[in-house]
């Protein structure tokens, strides 16, 4: 079992930086691939950024590319999501979600993640 809690958002003005942190219990961290996904109002949740257990690859939806980094500290067990160049659509409820690697190198859909956290509001004001 994985418990993960996120932290780190809130409300900013279009233009700003957040950075979610999303801290994850148990001593295999390093063994599961990352994934952050956020869910708007009325919306679908969707594919944010995801970084893999092994080699630390990165991979992003084309809206938050060159604006939005992944990144992971393996020895406190926590993934971040900087967040830069915010804009009003980025408004949403944004999970974390962890993916243990015996289960496949998919990391893009919900359905790919084994393990999700609450979710953390981020609110993005023109």
């Amino acid at each position: 079992q994985v418990q993960l809690v996120e932290s780190g958002g809130g409300l900013v003005q279009a233009g700003g930086s957040l950075r979610l942190s999303c801290a994850a219990s148990g001593r295999t961290f390093s063994r599961y691939a990352m994934g952050w996904f956020r869910q708007a109002p009325g919306k679908e949740r969707e594919f944010v950024a995801a970084i893999t257990w092994n080699l630390g690859s990165t991979y992003y939806a084309d809206s938050v590319k060159g604006r939005f980094t992944i990144s992971r500290d393996n020895a406190k067990n926590t993934v971040f999501l900087q967040m830069n160049s915010l804009k009003p659509e980025d408004t949403a409820v944004y999970s974390c979600a962890a993916k243990s690697y015996r289960s496949g190198l998919a990391l893009l859909k919900e359905n790919d993640y084994d393990y999700w956290g609450q979710g953390t509001q981020v609110t993005v004001s023109s």
